[in-house]
């Protein structure tokens, strides 16, 4: 897969657009390996019937990725470790203008949050986007909805 950018921002939803539940979208599973490091999150993730260990590093809207596809069973020996940092959601891809809105609506213990992100091929291009009025404040960077923190508080 190899290293990439990852340019995002995230914002939270007043309230979705028509439609919304219509969209293609996926149920996500993730777990957070316990590392103390504030700049390191390594992550397992479940979406759908496709398994992955993702490490990122950085923080705000430009960071760095790698995201590996495992098998299921590695995923399976890997989960209990992940135990007491977990989350899921279900993330809806919504199309806007020449983007991909991917808008997060998570489950239990954090029934009722919804947030999206977006990702850009530049830094350039994040800085010149408008969200649509079913957007709200935005959250990039801000370490109260950072999913590993997330993961880690019960409600």
């Amino acid at each position: 897969m190899g290293k990439h950018l990852e340019i995002e921002r995230k914002f939270l939803v007043k309230s979705p657009p028509a439609g919304w539940q219509q969209q293609p979208h996926s149920r996500i599973r993730q777990g957070y390996f316990p590392i103390r490091a504030q700049e390191l999150e390594i992550r397992l993730r479940r979406q759908d019937r496709r398994y992955f260990i993702t490490i990122k590093t950085g923080h705000g809207r430009t960071r760095r990725e790698e995201e590996i596809p495992i098998p299921r069973g590695r995923f399976a020996a890997l989960w209990p470790l992940t135990r007491g940092a977990r989350i899921a959601k279900t993330r809806y891809r919504i199309p806007f203008k020449r983007l991909t809105i991917e808008m997060d609506v998570y489950e239990r213990p954090h029934r009722g949050l919804r947030t999206a992100d977006i990702e850009f091929d530049s830094r350039r291009e994040s800085k010149g986007f408008y969200p649509p009025e079913w957007l709200g404040r935005e959250i990039t960077g801000n370490p109260r909805y950072a999913n590993r923190r997330l993961a880690r508080r019960v409600a």
